[in-house]
C-alpha cells in the first residue's frame, strides 16, 4: 500500500507544531530558550568550581581616591 506523499507532509507539519518554540513562556517567567541557556549556565559553573579557598582570599589594599581640592 502507498501513501501518498502530501499525507506524509500533512503529519509531519502537525508533530512540528505539537513542539513547543524557545519563545514560548516557560517556568519562572522566562521563555523556554532562556530557561534551557540558564540550565547549561548553571551547569558550566557547577563543572568549573574554583579551587577552595580562592575565593576566601581578600583583595589586595588599593589606594583610595582622594577628593580634587581646586
Amino acid at each position: 500500500m502507498k501513501t501518498p506523499s502530501g499525507l506524509w507532509l500533512i503529519a509531519m507539519l502537525a508533530l512540528t507544531a505539537c513542539q513547543q518554540s524557545d519563545s514560548d513562556p516557560g517556568p519562572g517567567g522566562v521563555t523556554i530558550g532562556e530557561a534551557r541557556a540558564l540550565d547549561e549556565a548553571a551547569e558550566m559553573i557547577e563543572q568549573h568550581r574554583p579551587p577552595a579557598g580562592l575565593l576566601d582570599k581578600a583583595a589586595p589594599d588599593q589606594p583610595t581616591a582622594k577628593p580634587r581640592t581646586d
